[in-house]
C-alpha cells in the first residue's frame, strides 16, 4: 500500500520510528541498522525529515508497518519472509544483525552460524533460509535479452566462482541477472573480497 513514507521524525528508539507525514503519525518497526542510520531526534521544533521504505503486515489481530532505510533492506526483508517459518519480526531480527550485503553473502556461502547469531533464529531456521533462498536464486528468471544466451558470463580477470557468488548475492536482494552483470563489470573483482564486491555493486545499483 505504501512504498515509502517521508516526513518529520516525531519519535525514535532502537526498534520504533514514528514519522509525521501530513499530520498523521506513522509508527514503523525498524531494524538496528535503520535506527543507526537515522538522524537524532532532538525536539519537535528541530525534528529532521526522514524517508523510510515500508512494508505493511496484515494479520487477523494486528496491522503493522515495517520501515527500512534503503530499498536493499526492504528487498532483503521481503525475501526473508517468503521462507517458511520466517515472519516479519524474525526478518527484522536478522536484518538488525546483518546488512543486506552480509545476509546475501551468508546465504551464498551457506554460513548458518552468521544467520543463527540473530536473536531468536536457530540453526534449523538458518539452514531453511539458506536452502530456500539459494534455491530461488537458482531458479531466478532471466531477462529476455540474455535468456537464450548459453555462453558463460565471465568478466575479464575475474575469478568465475567469486563473480557467480556476487551475482547470486545480488539476486537475493531482488536484482535481475542483467542488472547484476552491469553493476559488476567495472569492479575489480580479482583483488577484492566478496563482501566488498557486493557493497560496491549495491552502491552502483542505488544511484
Amino acid at each position: 500500500m505504501f512504498y515509502y513514507v517521508s516526513g518529520k521524525l516525531a519519535y525514535l528508539d532502537p526498534s520504533i520510528a514514528v514519522i509525521d507525514a501530513g499530520g498523521v503519525g506513522y509508527k514503523f518497526i525498524i531494524t538496528q541498522h535503520t535506527h543507526q542510520a537515522m538522524p537524532p531526534h532532538l525536539s519537535v521544533a528541530e525534528a529532521p525529515t526522514v524517508k523510510l521504505f515500508s512494508y505493511m503486515s496484515v494479520r487477523e489481530d494486528a496491522v503493522e508497518l515495517y520501515g527500512f532505510i534503503s530499498e536493499d533492506e526492504l528487498s532483503a526483508f521481503k525475501s526473508l519472509i517468503t521462507v517458511s517459518g520466517v515472519g516479519p519480526k524474525a526478518a527484522v531480527s536478522i536484518l538488525s544483525l546483518l546488512t543486506p550485503a552480509k545476509l546475501a553473502l551468508a546465504i551464498c556461502t551457506e554460513d548458518k552460524k552468521a544467520i543463527s547469531a540473530a536473536n531468536g533464529i536457530g540453526p534449523k531456521t538458518a539452514a531453511r533460509i539458506i536452502l530456500e533462498l539459494k534455491d530461488k536464486m537458482k531458479n531466478h528468471s532471466l531477462p529476455s535479452d540474455i535468456e537464450n544466451d548459453s555462453s558463460p558470463i565471465v568478466l575479464p580477470d575475474s575469478p568465475s566462482s567469486k563473480l557467480s557468488d556476487a551475482q547470486d548475492a545480488l539476486a537475493v536482494l531482488g536484482y535481475s541477472r542483467s542488472e547484476a552483470i552491469s553493476a559488476l563489470k567495472s569492479i575489480d573483482t580479482a583483488n577484492l573480497e566478496l563482501d566488498e564486491i557486493i557493497k560496491l555493486a549495491l552502491k552502483k545499483l542505488m544511484r
